[in-house]
């Protein structure tokens, strides 16, 4: 079995570090996924029988890693779908993106339109067919000058399709080691890290906070100096 970091469990939910280059569920190229990692833990932890129930409530791209929160439950499942629904579901994110930021803060509006057969989103103009509104602000935690990089704390809005890959870089301001929109560091493991996730318990109803920051390794070693 993988190894997997868990960050809270109890009877109703388990929340997790995604693992970088895994997916959240099996998808066609048939590699280990979240989902099977953590029903492999929860049959053998607790010695159960059969079936796992795992209730998938959001993803993350497979290169992504971070916090995720999936549910044990049907009920869990379904109260934390809702508050994804209802944009109770809050979820933040670590960039380190190319060049200086023409604000220190700020908010970025676009639609966005997916095509399914390459896997690839783009900017559009609003009412295209089929687009839909993508909304995030940002603020600058670092801007480096020798390295032209900016790290950036996110704020998501709206969950669409590779939505802070593609509205950064329709900015010029692609995130570092993002092959398929452009960025910079080729080869190198993207720089775009979920590290914090808030809800509300699904049973006890108190709203809880996760928060896992990536080793300061690698492309992230940037982050050194900065208190998050």
């Amino acid at each position: 079995m993988r190894k997997l970091n868990i960050i809270y469990e109890d009877n109703h939910i388990i929340v997790v570090e995604k693992l970088v280059n895994v997916p959240s569920q099996a998808d066609k190229t048939g590699d280990i996924d979240m989902l099977t990692i953590i029903k492999q833990y929860i049959k053998e932890k607790y010695n159960k029988p059969g079936d796992v129930y795992l209730g998938l409530i959001h993803r993350l791209d497979r290169p992504v890693g971070g916090v995720m929160v999936f549910a044990k439950t049907s009920k869990a499942a379904s109260r934390l779908s809702e508050q994804v629904r209802v944009k109770q579901f809050k979820k933040k994110y670590l960039v380190i993106c190319n060049g200086k930021m023409e604000q220190d803060k700020g908010e970025l509006q676009d639609y966005l339109l997916k095509n399914e057969r390459t896997n690839i989103s783009k900017v559009v103009v609003k009412n295209t067919k089929n687009s839909k509104l993508a909304i995030l602000d940002y603020e600058v935690l670092k801007y480096d000058k020798e390295l032209n990089l900016s790290v950036l704390k996110i704020n998501l809005h709206t969950g669409r399709h590779h939505q802070i890959r593609v509205q950064l870089a329709s900015r010029n301001h692609s995130i570092y080691g993002d092959n398929k929109y452009g960025g910079r560091g080729h080869g190198k493991q993207i720089a775009l890290w979920a590290y914090e996730l808030s809800i509300i318990h699904p049973i006890t109803k108190e709203e809880i906070n996760f928060k896992v920051i990536p080793e300061k390794i690698g492309s992230w070693k940037i982050l050194e100096d900065i208190n998050i």
